[in-house]
């Protein structure tokens, strides 16, 4: 990072001096060199390929003066997006790593689908042979991705998970693969998790198809 900085000081000191020497018929016709290469990688070909063609216009830019802001905000356009970094290489490349976000959860909103990713966002469907389970009911993005992170917490294996359902009290039940349907309480869901977790490992309820977590120190069970 400090060699970088090093060549930047060094760039921007030549730079005074060249324009420094120029008189001013020289000056207006003096242009810096544009950006004659932009590098993306992290994604699909497919995925690259749209997004260097939509900064295609910031090509007749010169890298010096270039807004990295102006950049961000298309990068985060795109809402299959999760993170990125944007590297300027003097003096006239740039290059862009890009991270896709992973899909968690399909849900049909508005008579459409969408995939529900890591990053917050709703992303346009498309076609893919990755099983990821369904997303019912009106909720925010925020919540679900709360959600989530609840589930991973308590070591059960999202991966299981067929069916997620939000109900208007705030809270939510989950549909196994297996066939299982667990109740959660809208409330210390932590707790509910790690209660469910252990009686999953319990021969007792194995043949359990309802599993009632919403009373507080209680297990409903409907066979």
């Amino acid at each position: 990072m400090l060699r970088l900085q090093n060549k930047k000081i060094i760039f921007y000191i030549s730079l005074f001096f060249i324009i420094g020497t120029l008189n001013n018929k020289n000056l207006t016709t003096m242009s810096l060199p544009t950006i004659d290469q932009i590098k993306i990688s992290g994604l699909s070909n497919e995925k690259n390929l749209e997004i260097l063609e939509s900064l295609e216009p910031f090509k007749i830019n010169d890298l010096f003066f270039l807004k990295k802001f102006h950049i961000v905000e298309l990068l985060n356009s795109y809402n299959y997006i999760e993170d990125f970094s944007v590297f300027k290489k003097y003096p006239s490349s740039l290059n862009i790593k890009l991270k896709e976000t992973t899909y968690l959860a399909v849900l049909n909103k508005d008579s459409k689908k969408f995939y529900i990713g890591s990053n917050g966002k709703l992303i346009n469907f498309f076609p893919t042979k990755k099983k990821l389970p369904y997303a019912f009911g009106n909720f925010k993005l925020e919540r679900f991705i709360k959600f989530k992170k609840a589930i991973d917490k308590s070591g059960f294996s999202y991966a299981q998970i067929k069916n997620l359902f939000y109900f208007p009290s705030g809270r939510w039940d989950i549909e196994t693969i297996s066939g299982k349907l667990i109740k959660f309480p809208k409330d210390d869901l932590s707790n509910s998790l790690d209660l469910f977790v252990n009686l999953l490992k319990s021969k007792n309820f194995e043949n359990s198809k309802i599993i009632d977590l919403r009373q507080s120190g209680q297990v409903i069970i409907n066979d």
